[in-house]
């Protein structure tokens, strides 16, 4: 794998670089839809080939698909490399820049803190209110499937992620799995799309003139911080009557080193994260599994096996009853995995380089953008063997034979280096309890044409719809 010191001097300058045919001043913006800009790079990758340039306004940005070199790029961050600079600069405006995105020296004390609360040991602690959390999701479908209505998971599925990261983090549950109506998903819904628009805009617009979407964002904004700083209140309340307790929570700890002399840490800084990490656990893993619905219910044999390998595992609960029966699931995980190398929640990684470097013989500027191409290396043959095929067994510890082609590296969804996603291991355990519990309790058929069924950009990469109908299975 070369690194930028043992690249030749002779080099391209990034305008050398083959590139899509732009208009002056705007470059390739009008080209570049924020609902699909992703497979636009996809398609303009394929060809053009890879790295390749494209403008927005002035500024030129390279699309590669190295997994390697994109290896290289977490793995010398946050010192070497910067996320793409205007994730930074709109969610700082929106009040949440916290660890996903915060930069340089005041990154690191706010990932202990974050990993504080998303540790194995946390996790397993707080189990029992997972699967309590698990049974609502259940009840609730259940419901639906009783009536015969069909359930829309995608939002079924992030308000469960909402309770979810709100109880293990905040140590406060909203409960929207029991609600309808106005619930803080809602609002959180609005602000991924609103992100995706305002990093990829070439004007920052919004900042002289406020169109509809706008003030609707505002109007959200302003309930998800109000709710954020209620959180906060009721967490200093908990500390001001326990004051010697250990800290239950991520906010619990947050708010304890905040209130410490001479932290340097303020409440702004602490609200940054609660909804940093409202917004990360709602969105991602909500979508990870919806999408694994998709192929779940396409496919009857697959569908069955894991119904009978769940119920075998869960016996005669509803809900995976005890952490160590989660390593029973591996197939559960697998499907979500698999799907994710076809749907990859995260489509495109973007970093800039702090100081000026050569890769793959191109002469990259400081602050240079770079976007690497998630799903080209997953369907690559060279990965993977027979990577048009949707087979969870590849995934899984026993797969038929150890020489297959299988290169896990390929596979990004989570990241990498010191910046992986802190969350990751919260996501597996909620993968297995889901999709276990739906396996083992309902048939899912989905309730409209797959092909109807839109990829759409939105910081992440989300489905249009996935409406799916559900029957007790008996």
């Amino acid at each position: 794998m070369a690194t930028a010191s043992a690249e030749p001097l002779t080099t391209r300058k990034v305008a050398d670089l083959p590139g899509p045919r732009g208009l002056p001043l705007i470059g390739n913006a009008h080209q570049l839809t924020p609902s699909r800009a992703h497979l636009i790079l996809e398609e303009w990758a394929k060809e053009l080939g890879t790295p390749f340039r494209f403008q927005i306004g002035s500024r030129p940005v390279t699309v590669w698909d190295d997994t390697e070199l994109c290896h290289m790029i977490m793995r010398d961050r946050p010192y070497g490399y910067r996320r793409y600079a205007p994730i930074e600069d709109i969610l700082k405006e929106m009040g949440s820049n916290g660890v996903f995105s915060v930069e340089g020296a005041a990154w690191e004390p706010q990932r202990k803190l974050v990993m504080q609360a998303l540790s194995i040991a946390h996790i397993k602690a707080f189990y029992p209110t997972l699967t309590a959390i698990t049974e609502r999701l259940r009840i609730r479908w259940k419901r639906a499937a009783r009536r015969g209505s069909v359930v829309e998971m995608t939002d079924d599925l992030k308000r469960y992620t909402v309770d979810v990261t709100s109880a293990l983090a905040f140590g406060d549950d909203p409960k929207t799995l029991e609600q309808d109506g106005d619930v803080i998903q809602e609002h959180l819904a609005v602000i991924f799309p609103m992100l995706m628009n305002r990093i990829n805009a070439p004007v920052r617009y919004w900042r002289y003139i406020k169109l509809p979407r706008d003030r609707q964002l505002d109007r959200s904004l302003i309930e998800v911080h109000r709710y954020v700083r209620l959180t906060m209140q009721r967490a200093r309340e908990r500390i001001r009557d326990c004051p010697d307790a250990e800290p239950g929570n991520l906010l619990d700890a947050m708010l304890r080193v905040r209130d410490a002399p001479g932290s340097g840490i303020t409440d702004d800084e602490v609200a940054a994260n609660v909804l940093t990490m409202l917004l990360a656990g709602e969105d991602t893993t909500a979508n990870s599994i919806a999408w694994a619905l998709l192929y779940l219910t396409a496919d009857d044999a697959l569908q069955n096996r894991i119904s009978q390998q769940s119920r075998a595992a869960l016996a005669h609960a509803n809900v995976c009853p005890t952490y160590d029966t989660l390593k029973l699931l591996d197939l559960c995980e697998a499907v979500c995995t698999e799907t994710s190398r076809f749907r990859p929640v995260v489509p495109v990684h973007a970093f800039e380089p702090l100081h000026d470097v050569v890769h793959r013989g191109v002469h990259l500027p400081a602050g240079s953008r770079m976007f690497f191409l998630t799903r080209p290396s997953m369907l690559d043959p060279n990965n993977f063997d027979h990577p048009d095929e949707f087979d969870p067994e590849r995934w899984m510890h026993n797969r038929a034979s150890e020489h297959r082609t299988h290169e896990v590296r390929a596979h990004l969804q989570f990241g990498g280096g010191p910046r992986v996603c802190p969350g990751r291991h919260l996501s597996t355990v909620e993968m297995r309890l889901v999709i276990s519990m739906l396996s083992a309790g309902f048939v899912s058929r989905l309730a409209v044409d797959a092909s109807t069924i839109q990829e759409v950009a939105a910081f992440t990469m989300v489905p249009s719809k996935m409406p799916v109908r559900l029957t007790l299975r008996h």
